[in-house]
């Protein structure tokens, strides 16, 4: 079924209240529209749900959105119910009857857009529902899942190539906004998108500051500092390696006055989605929280992202630093590194289940990590250049251009 430009564009201005498509938005919607797989590569915040809930908007029947992590899911849901459109998703935080109205939903075609896990997307009794309705599209969202040698490896991706041998006719989109070029093409494997028009777009994010500093015992009160002189009162993200550290570098914050709530996956899941929503709906939140929090949150206004830790790649350090300024307005990445981060990850991977190629890898990646860390030449180009992206000359917003070493 072929839909004119117009009409998303339409569908862009009157559902989503945007005035025109960014980057390559319309030809990833006009490739999905007449019935073509696409992998889009787009930096954080640079507009990749748009790229397949208006293609399920215009197509008939329902868009199947794969999605591995429910606070994901339910900021989406939540997003898309408040513009009219038909949302839901199915997975283990919902009651039984909860989940059989969403059902209901599905095989009456009272939906737009079904979010869904894959471990419930690959069930028997999921997929023979899927055969009783008529499908607009699949969308593997977050797809550097897929990859054993990435930073967030999900072992359910991997059963996701069945998709296209179940409903050859219908279109799929993979997403991801990290994903270097052996990333890139084991999703193309994985996901049999061996046909499937690429859109890599830059990974640039020209309104991020990255700022690296040494760490020392002083790193707590370099941070106060941070947030006291640069950015009162206003929302961000600190990383923490451990949970104990979470817990003690939040208690610590709202001590001197700062508003700051811990998060990680040990907490009481109800403390953690209230603390999870107060972050998304109050004004100058600072959520302490290990890597468990972030990815598909989508709070525009954050304007800062520090990391107390070395983090265990580029992958994992870019796409969390993303989370910083996604209403394109000027934010801030900043990084304390230690020697002894280094040891404890290393120790990590030494005692993780992984076979010896892979750990090979990881450390690799983590030397990587610090080699950025000690750069004295501009961050962004190092950075960008790891993706496979070029920055010809230095980008003049990051530590080491503003205040070049001696």
């Amino acid at each position: 079924m072929n839909q004119t430009p117009e009409r998303a564009l339409q569908v862009l201005r009157e559902t989503f209240g945007f005035d025109g498509f960014r980057t390559s938005q319309a030809d990833v919607i006009e490739t999905l529209l007449q019935g073509g797989d696409a992998l889009v590569l787009m930096p954080t915040g640079g507009g990749k749900s748009l790229c397949y809930q208006i293609p399920a908007l215009l197509r008939d029947g329902v868009g199947i959105v794969i999605s591995p992590l429910i606070a994901l899911m339910q900021d989406q849901v939540a997003a898309l119910s408040q513009l009219g459109v038909r949302a839901a998703a199915l997975n283990s935080s919902l009651a039984q009857a909860q989940s059989q109205e969403v059902q209901r939903q599905l095989l009456d075609g009272g939906l737009d857009l079904l979010y869904v896990a894959p471990e419930r997307l690959m069930t028997p009794a999921f997929q023979a529902q899927l055969q009783n309705i008529r499908i607009a599209l699949f969308a593997i969202d977050e797809a550097h899942c897929v990859s054993q040698w990435g930073h967030d490896f999900r072992p359910e991706y991997m059963q996701l190539s069945t998709l296209h041998e179940e409903f050859p006719q219908i279109p799929r989109i993979a997403l991801t906004a990290t994903a270097d070029a052996p990333t890139r093409r084991e999703i193309v494997q994985r996901l049999g998108l061996q046909q499937a028009r690429q859109f890599i777009n830059g990974f640039d994010r020209p309104n991020i500051r990255y700022r690296v500093a040494a760490s020392s015992s002083g790193a707590r009160q370099q941070l106060l500092r941070f947030i006291r002189d640069d950015y009162p009162r206003q929302a961000g993200i600190v990383y923490c390696l451990s949970r104990r550290r979470v817990e003690e570098t939040a208690a610590w914050l709202c001590e001197q006055g700062v508003t700051a709530l811990p998060y990680h996956a040990g907490l009481a899941k109800e403390l953690r989605t209230a603390n999870q929503q107060r972050f998304l709906r109050e004004d100058g939140m600072v959520m302490v929280a290990t890597i468990a929090f972030g990815m598909g949150i989508d709070k525009p206004d954050v304007r800062f992202v520090a990391h107390m830790n070395l983090p265990k790649s580029l992958e994992a350090y870019y796409q969390e630093t993303g989370r910083a300024g996604r209403d394109s307005q000027p934010a801030e990445a900043l990084l304390f590194y230690s020697l002894q981060d280094v040891v404890t990850l290393r120790q990590f991977l030494a005692n993780s289940d992984a076979d010896e190629a892979h750990k090979r890898i990881e450390a690799h990646k983590l030397e990587r990590m610090l080699g950025y860390c000690e750069l004295t030449t501009c961050r962004r180009q190092a950075l960008l250049a790891y993706f496979g992206d070029q920055l010809d000359a230095p980008c003049g917003n990051c530590d080491t251009c503003l205040h070049p070493p001696r």
